[in-house]
């Protein structure tokens, strides 16, 4: 009976074919940079930033799918639903219910205004220090979840072929780096385009290919049914439950509007057409975009399951001793088991993983360029600059912050929790700033000082909400309970003894400890951004019997959600 180093080693059957196809999809984003950057050359800054702001609008929607599906969604959704279920998946009421609110109060603000960043916004309707705080929020929270982006499919590489991490991770920066910075958002999105398609192939081939393997789609769905994967949605109010249909539906409307209607890495998108009907139309197909990616990442995650019942490579740590922690690798493994004899598909998969994640990062490296040049620099040069010091500067900005992320690769790489650090990541900044955007659009009497003290105490909560929720969960004093995963009927070797071992550790720490752990660090990680979204409001509503209010006549009305604009007498702004 061969061990698991045996299958690891049998797995790793990458063929010419497979690296043709991955080479392929390179060459082709290469050749759309070199296109825009020197056939189609961006003559000016707002060309290069929001393709002059004439962008059609169905590669816009699949921009925005590719740029919000990142590698780690790719990856981690599948190995979600195998572990615990279909629960998450209702989290596609709050991406609907976010479309309807980000369409209605969020995107008819930006669009009307004409502005590139959307920290713009901040100065306009509060002052010069509350855009330099969400433009640093964003700096912050970019250049600490970019090296994940680009760690996490790394990881998929390696794990099909055994090339390291450190080989693959430059190579991808440096393809997306050029593009990138060569072309603007001209060649961002129609890569994005190119990468939309790979990724929903690989999906949809991973989901064909493993159902006929096993018998059929009715198999997966009666062993997902054996097993309670496939559940109703659960109803407790409860905030410390991980996976609620309130949680998923309330606190899934609100992280996903921040996300999606207050990010620059998104609303540049939307800034990027030429009318609000049409920004209107790209957010409808993405809905449907990201809700179809999601449903088949479900779909393979029930499939997995389906085929790996009866021995869990999970838990006989059937991928590689460095991928422990990095649950999200078991979808590789099955692609390589599944499509590993089919020269090219197994590439093909893995181009799909590489997709998602160059889209992710040139979203980013775009909008870093964008909120650089816009927040940190003109605001402190006298003079108009050219726009050969503008083109020069952005793709100066790519550079730098691309070099940056491979060298933090290897901070990640000893990280250990990497998935929980974004998390953490992201609720520190995202909350807060939703707040202060709220704010700013529906409560024309806050004024500054109130919303930057509102700002400043949510980064303080969430910073010690999170980062303590963290420690319990990385410590083992927080676990959550899988659903039945099976080892009984493996056909190669694994050290049982060292589950046995893992398996009383945990008992011992579940028991003994999870009762003592302070009631809002259990709090389900869905409610953050709701949380630090509510502190920041809280407070600044409270600060303004200390700093006074603004005059709401005397606001821009543009600067207002049009069903705010009519219950307040305006005066224009000449």
């Amino acid at each position: 009976m061969n061990t698991v180093a045996q299958i690891l080693s049998e797995l790793q059957r990458f063929s010419w074919a497979d690296y043709v196809a991955i080479v392929a999809m390179f060459l082709l984003c290469i050749f759309i940079g070199i296109y825009f950057g020197f056939m189609k050359k961006s003559v000016s800054e707002n060309d290069y930033m929001l393709g002059g702001r004439r962008m059609p609008i169905i590669p816009i929607a699949f921009s925005l799918v590719a740029s919000f599906i990142s590698g780690i969604t790719l990856l981690g959704l599948p190995t979600e639903v195998y572990s615990y279920g279909i629960q998450y998946l209702y989290v596609a009421f709050g991406v609907i219910g976010m479309g309807f609110i980000m369409g209605i109060f969020y995107l008819p603000v930006f669009h009307d205004l004409n502005i590139t960043s959307t920290y713009e916004y901040l100065e306009l309707r509060f002052d010069r220090r509350l855009r330099m705080f969400g433009s640093i929020m964003f700096a912050i929270m970019n250049i600490a979840y970019l090296p994940i982006v680009i760690y996490v499919p790394a990881l998929a590489f390696n794990q099909v072929t055994g090339v390291g991490v450190h080989t693959i991770t430059p190579i991808v920066c440096i393809i997306c780096v050029f593009y990138t910075s060569m072309g603007g958002i001209k060649a961002v999105v129609w890569t994005d385009v190119v990468q939309t398609v790979s990724m929903l192939g690989a999906l949809v081939i991973v989901a064909v290919k493993g159902s006929m393997d096993i018998g059929g789609a009715s198999v997966v769905v009666e062993r997902a049914w054996n097993s309670n994967r496939l559940e109703a949605p659960d109803l407790r109010i409860d905030p410390t439950v991980r996976h609620t249909f309130w949680c998923l539906f309330l606190g899934g409307i609100v992280y996903w509007t921040q996300t999606n209607a207050v990010s620059q890495n998104m609303i540049q998108r939307y800034l990027s057409l030429p009318t609000l009907a049409d920004a209107r139309k790209a957010l409808c197909i993405f809905c449907a975009g990201v809700l179809t990616v999601m449903a088949l990442s479900g779909y393979n995650g029930l499939l997995i399951y389906a085929t790996y019942q009866n021995c869990d490579p999970l838990t006989t740590k059937a991928i590689h001793s460095q991928m422990a922690k990095a649950r999200d690798q078991l979808l590789p493994l099955f692609v390589m088991d599944t499509l590993g004899e089919l020269p090219g598909l197994a590439g093909l998969f893995i181009a799909g993983v590489f997709s998602a994640a160059l889209s992710s990062l040139s979203t980013c490296l775009n909008s870093m360029s964008a909120v650089v040049l816009e927040d940190f620099i003109k605001p402190y040069v006298k003079g108009q600059l050219s726009n050969s010091a503008t083109t020069w500067i952005m793709r100066l900005v790519v550079v730098v912050v691309g070099v940056l992320c491979v060298a933090l690769v290897y901070v990640v790489e000893h990280m250990g929790t990497v998935l929980q650090l974004t998390m953490s990541i992201e609720s520190l900044t995202n909350g807060p700033l939703f707040g202060i955007f709220t704010l700013g659009i529906l409560l024309p009497w806050i004024n500054g000082n109130s919303a930057i003290l509102g700002g400043c105490v949510g980064v303080v909560v969430m910073s010690w909400v999170s980062l303590n929720a963290q420690w319990a969960i990385a410590s083992g004093a927080i676990t959550y309970q899988t659903k039945p995963l099976n080892v009984d009927h493996c056909d190669y070797t694994f050290d049982a003894a060292a589950l046995v071992s893992s398996a009383a550790n945990a008992t011992h720490h579940t028991g003994q400890e999870v009762n003592d752990v302070f009631p809002l660090y259990r709090m389900s990680y869905m409610w953050y951004t709701t949380l630090g979204a509510s502190v920041t409001i809280i407070v600044a509503l409270l600060s303004t019997f200390v700093f006074g209010t603004n005059d709401p006549n005397s606001i821009d009305p543009k600067l207002m959600t049009p069903y705010i604009r009519k219950f307040f007498k305006f005066t224009p702004q000449k």
